[in-house]
């Protein structure tokens, strides 16, 4: 599909990952004229942005895509990679998706005109859906550091690096995996931790994602919540689906011989300083995990559920010392798993708040006919996910075909306009 330089579009979803492709459906569900831009080529961040050994870290069965659940072989496996990519796809092929790759949204101002790489379009409603994970966050001591660096997102394997000892910096779910991929190829790792937790792979017979589920977590809407900000900005929980599915266990990886440390805190060109809280860090992410296993055993006695007894997790190494710096001389290159940040700069429309962070409800902004989807908490905790961005693609939707009734919704209340 081509793009008409000047064109009137009645709605163009910027972004075509998971959420867009969701909106996408529901629109053409709804049969109401789209247009998707996509800068790349469907799924590109997770061709682009993920190393060679990554998978999901949730089951197949949560990849629940409106009109394409998946229906392969392992659904209580985990795509690696490649097979994201296909099953995005295949998606995109499986119905008519009016969609434009290779051009970039690069302006957005009042009226819904947008600039792109390809030319102008104006349209009467924009849903944004470019995805939390843009500019990758790298913090300003880097620069002191005399070592070959990398952010997750460009991190492929551990023959990419340079000889010698590797450190990454962050124990979010990219951190952890990676260590662990670099651990498992025979590399020396050190891990500066921080404050994310985990959460077991499995408990009590199933999946912990199947009983988080059966419980209703992924459907809790954020607005349930006393401390909302809070929540939409929490780290979280590291586990992988790697081989079948399994715990992240930092305490296991010390005995085996990564060498752990606190979170970092300084550095120069000859030596990294770590602050002293990497007991605390472990004890905390091992508390999350059993509160999680806390919950499933509410859930199971007071369903009456029949399933098999597990043993409680006991800590298998403790820190006998806490290093508070580490010299660079050996370390062949330092990976940064430190997160991303927003790029809305494009958009030349006064809807986000002081942190740069779009206000909305459920996705629907305070400027008519501008929405959001794709975000983490959006409103559950599997928006943005492939379990959960469904639901939010169809609210979306839902706001779109009303305001084009004639129906505007301010501050959670709608009114009709005769």
């Amino acid at each position: 599909m081509q793009l008409t330089d000047g064109a009137h579009v009645p709605v163009v979803v910027v972004g075509g990952g998971q959420a867009g492709l969701a909106t996408s459906w529901h629109l053409t569900a709804q049969g109401l004229d789209h247009l998707v831009l996509e800068a790349d080529r469907v799924g590109s961040e997770w061709r682009n942005r993920r190393w060679d050994s990554f998978c999901l870290v949730t089951p197949n069965w949560q990849c629940r895509l409106p009109g394409f659940p998946y229906d392969g072989p392992d659904p209580d496996g985990f795509m690696i990679r490649d097979e994201i990519v296909d099953y995005l796809e295949a998606y995109k092929a499986s119905y008519d998706v009016p969609i434009v790759e290779g051009v970039r949204a690069t302006r957005l101002d009042h009226g819904f005109r947008i600039a792109t790489t390809a030319g102008t379009l104006t349209a009467d409603q924009v849903v944004v859906a470019t995805g939390p994970y843009q500019r990758p966050r790298v913090p300003r001591l880097a620069e002191r550091l005399g070592v070959p660096q990398l952010h997750s997102s460009e991190y492929k394997n551990p023959d990419q690096l340079p000889p010698g000892e590797i450190l990454v910096v962050g124990t979010g779910q990219s951190g952890c995996q990676i260590a662990e991929d670099l651990h498992l190829a025979g590399r020396a790792v050190h891990l500066a931790t921080g404050s994310a937790p985990r959460v077991a792979r499995f408990y009590r017979g199933l999946d912990v994602v199947a009983w988080l589920d059966r419980m209703g977590y992924y459907s809790k809407g954020i607005d349930e919540f006393d401390d909302v900000d809070a929540v939409r900005f929490r780290v979280n929980h590291y586990v992988t689906g790697r081989d079948g599915g399994r715990d992240l266990d930092l305490r296991k990886f010390a005995l085996e011989g990564m060498r752990l440390y606190g979170r970092l805190i300084d550095a120069d060109q000859d030596v990294l300083r770590f602050a002293g809280d990497l007991p605390q860090n472990l004890d905390h992410a091992d508390a999350v995990s059993e509160s999680i296993k806390d919950s499933v055993d509410a859930f199971i006695a007071a369903e009456g559920i029949e399933a098999p007894e597990e043993a409680r997790y006991q800590p298998g190494w403790e820190p006998t010392e806490t290093p508070e710096s580490v010299s660079l001389r050996g370390i062949g290159a330092v990976i940064w798993s430190t997160g991303f940040r927003r790029d809305d700069e494009w958009i030349r429309v006064p809807v986000f708040d002081g942190q740069g962070y779009p206000t909305h409800r459920r996705g629907v902004t305070s400027v008519p006919g501008l929405y959001f989807i794709g975000l983490p908490w959006q409103h559950t905790w599997g928006s943005g996910r492939f379990g959960g961005v469904a639901d939010d693609a169809q609210y979306v939707v839902e706001r779109i075909t009303e305001q084009r009734a004639g129906v505007h919704w301010i501050a959670g209340l709608h009114r009709t306009v005769a």
